[in-house]
């Protein structure tokens, strides 16, 4: 929106075409949603508490959650308004692969927003039936994945791409295509709402991986760069980076008001939406399998889980005392800021091997 505005205030004054530099707008957009997620927080935290809009706590789990019931919930609402906003005033709106993110992020948000109003207005414990909650998942998922294969300008936009290789890529016919990049997004969204479970433990990764994505954003989307990085060239893809701007800017606001002990958490408002963000974003820049890496905390998260339920459902048994897996490690004594900066180390240390991949091929 704005960049139209510079554009023509570039005829009067050509200062104003600095506007259309793609870093500068970056750094604008990540302070942009963070400057809302910070004014708007206060604001939206009294009108959770005041409508007692408040965390359920399971009985099962650590006994230092029960501390946590009553916390207002759904402030993954302030990272979506503060994301749209800042994404809407400094990118370009002409470009396909922006509107494709949001759009995605947008989505997810309002099954998640559906999800935490039956279980915390409604008091329906169990929220949107998981059978629903999948299928507009998938639907969602399976909309992305048809727009950006029938809006691909090149077979480089549909390849699988494995990290560490050079000149590899895998062709995808429409069917693989739109399934792979369903279960991205799918398993991306319901791999950080697992583990958003402890006081900022699922923001911080989001704000680092993100803001690796957008490094391969810029690189994918700039010819000269990807030819030299031998990584596949996106046309349109460096303007996410605004997108993923947006990402680390809310996030790192709402972090302000969710770090430990948390005055909000963002529910599965939130949660659904930045783990589709994530996995919209390393589809269109082609780095599906870098995103695994990256995003290893989530992935771990989730196979826990899924261990726990197969070995429980075989043999009777459980492989943690509780997953996910953060709260195995705070029935064993840890405290919990302690699990969250350790998961947080490990996902710096994930995501700096996930750019290492762009020289070691």
């Amino acid at each position: 929106m704005l960049l139209k505005l510079f554009e023509w205030l570039a005829g009067y004054y050509g200062g104003f075409r600095v506007f259309g530099y793609l870093t500068l707008r970056a750094i604008l957009a990540a302070l942009t949603a963070l400057s809302i997620a910070l004014l708007v927080g206060p604001w939206m935290i009294r009108k959770l508490q005041e409508r007692q809009i408040g965390q359920v706590v399971r009985n099962d789990g650590p006994d230092t959650h029960l501390g946590k019931m009553g916390t207002p919930t759904m402030g993954g609402a302030l990272i979506l308004v503060a994301m749209t906003v800042g994404t809407l005033l400094w990118a370009n709106l002409g470009n396909r692969l922006v509107w494709i993110a949001l759009g995605v992020t947008l989505a997810f948000g309002l099954i998640g927003f559906y999800d935490d109003y039956l279980k915390l207005v409604i008091r329906n414990p169990k929220g949107l039936a998981a059978r629903w909650k999948y299928l507009w998942q998938s639907v969602a998922g399976l909309a992305a994945a048809f727009a950006l294969w029938m809006t691909a300008m090149g077979p480089s936009e549909t390849a699988l791409y494995v990290p560490f290789f050079k000149n590899f890529a895998l062709p995808m016919g429409a069917g693989t295509f739109m399934f792979f990049t369903y279960f991205v997004i799918v398993g991306s969204s319901n791999a950080v709402n697992l583990t958003d479970g402890l006081d900022g433990l699922a923001i911080m990764p989001c704000v680092m991986v993100a803001g690796a994505l957008g490094v391969f954003a810029y690189v994918t989307g700039h010819v000269n760069f990807a030819a030299y990085l031998q990584i596949p060239y996106v046309p349109g893809a460096g303007e996410v980076l605004i997108f993923t701007a947006t990402i680390v800017g809310a996030g790192l606001g709402f972090l302000w008001f969710n770090t430990y002990p948390a005055q909000v958490f963002m529910g599965d408002i939130g949660a659904l939406a930045l783990g589709a963000a994530l996995g919209v974003v390393a589809v269109i820049v082609r780095q599906e399998l870098v995103l695994a890496i990256m995003g290893g905390i989530f992935v771990l998260e989730t196979v826990s889980v899924v261990l726990q339920v197969a070995s429980f459902r075989l043999r009777g048994k459980r492989i943690f005392r509780m997953a996910p897996i953060h709260h195995h490690y705070e029935l064993k004594g840890w405290a919990e800021p302690k699990v969250i900066v350790r998961f947080w180390i490990i996902s710096f240390m994930l995501v700096l091997v996930g750019l290492a991949t762009l020289k070691l091929r």
